[in-house]
């Protein structure tokens, strides 16, 4: 299988420190219950009957932990699992060598899923219903089109746009389920979960002071506390405090808020260049210079969450919490007035 295709575990620091922190079955997974319910009663009716998983289709901001639980379903089914995303699958003859190499109940976990082509996706809807996959034998006149029956399997998509999806693609999956931002007191567990398997000591004043600012992401709590820790074992004994932790966050700049230099750049942009918007994103991604589908995916789901920003059909708009935070006031004759 090409490596190109099939994505193997990443090599950097980064990765091997998220993939060690991953938890590999549901009961270790923090949070949210409705979603793992759900999963736990499909998954147990597929084993018993000894049959496939139905297609999953995962949602929600990035950080949730998608990816964690497309491998505790592939683990708790006892079966192997294929990792790659919509953007690597460009071609059919690259669906084709993945879903060809698969073996009877496998999982195909496709990240990004949303980003799939067009001529990739259709290809994908016969693999999803009949177990089956056409392809092309040949070059010109002497081609033949040849149908090929593949193992039954799972496909587990994950995607932070679901509205992205077309309906073909979303009606296929049998189970749909949403993540949603989790509260300070689960990331708090998370915290205490991970810091249990760094051997990090870290006391409950600690780890809240991190979850507070973790901006309800494990992903994120996960990286402040591998910051804290790196703090804590220069700057004093390795041990994190709710001192520790604040200081340690402060010289990173993410405020108590959960807000880091980029959202606070952001809120700033539309604020005091553009009056508090309404104001296009490409025009915020340029003022920031960001890339507008990181803007969109990774910032500004946690400024809507927070009720510092709000969409609109004409653009961006800082609302009258955003306005505070940045310690300005919205002009009388704004927009923002009429919406407050």
């Amino acid at each position: 299988m090409s490596d190109r295709l099939v994505s193997p575990q990443s090599t950097n620091e980064e990765s091997l420190f998220e993939t060690s922190l991953r938890p590999q079955h549901i009961d270790e997974f923090v949070g949210q219950e409705k979603v793992k319910d759900k999963i736990l009663i499909s998954v147990e009716a597929a084993r018993r009957r000894g049959e496939a998983l139905d297609h999953v289709l995962l949602s929600g901001p990035p950080g949730l932990g998608k990816t964690t639980l497309a491998h505790i379903i592939a683990n708790e089914l006892g079966v192997n699992i294929k990792v790659t995303s919509g953007p690597v699958l460009e071609r059919k003859d690259d669906l084709a060598a993945i879903l060809t190499d698969l073996s009877e109940r496998d999982v195909l976990f496709v990240d990004e899923i949303h980003r799939l082509s067009r001529v990739v996706e259709e290809c994908l809807y016969p693999a999803m219903e009949d177990f089956r996959i056409d392809v092309l034998i040949g070059e010109g006149p002497h081609a033949k089109s040849v149908s090929l029956n593949l193992p039954h399997f799972t496909l587990i998509g994950a995607t932070t746009r679901s509205g992205m999806l077309t309906s073909p693609l979303r009606d296929r999956f049998g189970l749909n389920a949403r993540l949603n931002f989790y509260n300070n007191s689960e990331i708090g567990q998370v915290i205490q979960r991970s810091a249990r398997i760094l051997k990090v000591q870290i006391d409950e004043p600690g780890a809240d002071e991190i979850a507070r600012r973790a901006r309800k992401t494990p992903r994120v709590a996960n990286r402040l506390l591998k910051l804290v820790r790196d703090y804590a074992e220069v700057k004093a004994d390795g041990r994190i405090n709710h001192e520790i932790a604040t200081r340690a966050l402060a010289l990173w700049e993410v405020d108590e808020q959960g807000l880091d230099a980029m959202d606070r750049d952001i809120l700033k942009c539309i604020v005091f260049k553009f009056g508090g918007g309404p104001v296009g994103l490409k025009t915020i991604a340029v003022a920031v210079s960001e890339d507008p589908d990181t803007i969109e995916d990774v910032y500004e789901p946690f400024l809507i969450q927070i009720g510092f920003l709000n969409r609109t059909p004409s653009g961006r708009i800082v609302t009258e919490h955003g306005f505070k935070y940045l310690g300005a006031k919205p002009k009388p004759d704004s927009e923002q007035q009429k919406l407050f």
